[in-house]
């Protein structure tokens, strides 16, 4: 089995969980507890402009923290290897809920209820929904990525085509085949 450290700690990988615009997220154990590490890469991305990818993960994990966002915990940050350690949240996500249709409005009200503390402070997150994860009826936020508010980026505008079986939401299930 893979081994990954963070500040010297071993952990063992049991599976990659996702590659997004910013980094690797896996999921990994001390052989006690799972955790989500997250190892920042430096891939091109043609659609989005990184500065300091770490500083930027620390410093969105703070904005959201500050007003609220449902999120996993950052546990540890491993600045040489530019590697997040972070809690595991346990459950689906609202992809997988979406395509095998059990989507609940109640993740659209709590989602609408992270807008209202999003929105005035001036802040989009990644509405995509493999950036959600669903754990005992809780919607929680599993990327830190937030960025300025501009209305084509919102929920209504831009995330809310993929929280169903929409167009947009069939295409990129494609794509993923």
């Amino acid at each position: 089995m893979e081994q990954m450290t963070v500040n010297s700690r071993c952990f063992a990988v049991k599976k990659l969980l996702g590659k997004g615009k910013g980094g690797y997220s896996y999921l990994v154990t001390d052989g006690n507890t799972d955790y989500v590490l997250k190892q920042i890469h430096h891939e091109p991305c043609d659609y989005y402009q990184f500065g300091d990818k770490l500083a930027s993960e620390l410093r969105d994990y703070e904005r959201l923290s500050a007003i609220g966002i449902p999120r996993p915990r950052l546990l540890d940050v491993d600045h040489t290897q530019e590697r997040l350690l972070k809690e595991y949240i346990p459950g689906d996500t609202i992809w997988d809920y979406v395509a095998q249709d059990r989507m609940e409005e109640d993740f659209l009200r709590q989602l609408e209820d992270m807008c209202r503390l999003l929105y005035p402070a001036g802040i989009n997150i990644d509405y995509f929904p493999t950036n959600f994860v669903v754990a005992d009826g809780k919607l929680f936020y599993v990327d830190y990525e937030c960025n300025g508010y501009m209305a084509q980026w919102d929920f209504q505008n831009w995330g809310v085509k993929y929280w169903s079986k929409t167009p947009e939401f069939l295409k990129h299930a494609e794509k993923r085949k």
